[in-house]
């Protein structure tokens, strides 16, 4: 079984920034675990093994510049995909849908996003395919960027320090906080789904 508290004290802060970037923006690390990394590097945090004054600034830059990464990757490379039409998903009728989402509700989509698994990908690279203005976004991605870096790791900080032995709890917990994080898109897909059913 994955033991994320020995992997955390193994790769260190870096790793924890490298993660954090990756699957922040980068379509290949919607598989990494975000949330539950930052809640247990705070655990960590509480109980001395690092520092969360550095977790703060650091995993907040790293998630700031990885949804910036995402961004000019669907601004410089997802656009060709929906002008060849090439297959469902990749038209330009989606493409022109996308844009005027985020003309509408990219700003507050930026800052939602983080908190929501695989969401927190894709939503950069989609908002670079709409060619959301890059000030706008940067704006809004640093706001969620330390948002969800701080409030995450604030979480796992402050029960790391009211509960004795949190590891014990800690594969319960980070089951709870991934359930949570999935919520609105289990609730969206059942929705959608009885939508379609009675049509």
């Amino acid at each position: 079984m994955f033991d994320i508290i020995h992997f955390i004290q193994i790769v260190g802060v870096a790793g924890i920034c490298a993660i954090v970037f990756l699957e922040s923006g980068i379509i290949f690390g919607f598989f990494l675990p975000g949330d539950s990394l930052l809640f247990t590097a705070g655990l960590l945090a509480s109980q001395g093994f690092l520092s969360i004054t550095i977790l703060f600034v650091f995993c907040s830059i790293f998630a700031i510049a990885g949804d910036s990464a995402g961004y000019w990757t669907g601004k410089n490379m997802g656009r060709a995909l929906f002008e060849k039409e090439a297959g469902f998903f990749f038209k330009k009728k989606r493409l022109h849908q996308a844009e005027t989402f985020y003309q509408k509700h990219g700003k507050y989509t930026i800052i939602l996003a983080r908190f929501i698994p695989i969401i927190r990908t894709f939503a950069p690279i989609v908002a670079g395919v709409a060619r959301m203005d890059y000030k706008t976004f940067l704006s809004y991605n640093i706001i969620g960027g330390i948002l969800w870096a701080v409030s995450v790791l604030s979480l796992g900080y402050f029960l790391g320090n009211i509960i004795p032995n949190p590891d014990r709890y800690i594969l319960p917990i980070i089951i709870a906080i991934v359930f949570i994080s999935l919520l609105p898109v289990i609730i969206s897909f059942v929705r959608n789904y009885f939508a379609r059913k009675n049509m």
